[in-house]
């Protein structure tokens, strides 16, 4: 990932209720959720979770198909999984134990049946 992606993308998260959503897509897996479902989860007016879900799309951190009326998101878990490697890539510098609390999630995650890491 090229810094200019990363700073993009940390922008986009760089806001509580964008954040709330993102974490609530992740959460929701690869099938993600109708937008009605997020505003009902986040308690966002309409308009305000539209711009968010439009600005975590166009970092690419959400993704949005249309399924009859309404219209799902789903988290990017590429972008994401991206994002979290350009952020650790040059960590730990010679001293793995900075890195293990990460290691850790990774490892869990990966245990766990049903959650997209």
């Amino acid at each position: 990932m090229e810094p200019t992606s990363a700073v993009t993308a940390l922008s986009a998260l760089a806001h509580e209720g964008r954040l709330e959503v993102f974490r609530l897509l992740v959460k929701a897996g690869p099938e993600g959720l109708a937008a009605g479902e997020i505003a009902r989860a986040t308690g966002v007016l309409p308009n305000t979770l539209s711009s968010n879900l439009s600005i975590l799309s166009g970092a690419g951190l959400a993704r949005s198909r249309r399924q009859g009326r309404s219209i799902v998101y789903a988290a990017a878990y590429d972008r994401m999984r991206e994002l979290l490697a350009f952020l650790v890539e040059d960590c730990c510098g010679g001293a793995p134990g900075i890195c293990a609390p990460l290691a850790e999630v990774v490892s869990r995650c990966r245990q766990a049946e049903g959650r997209a890491c």
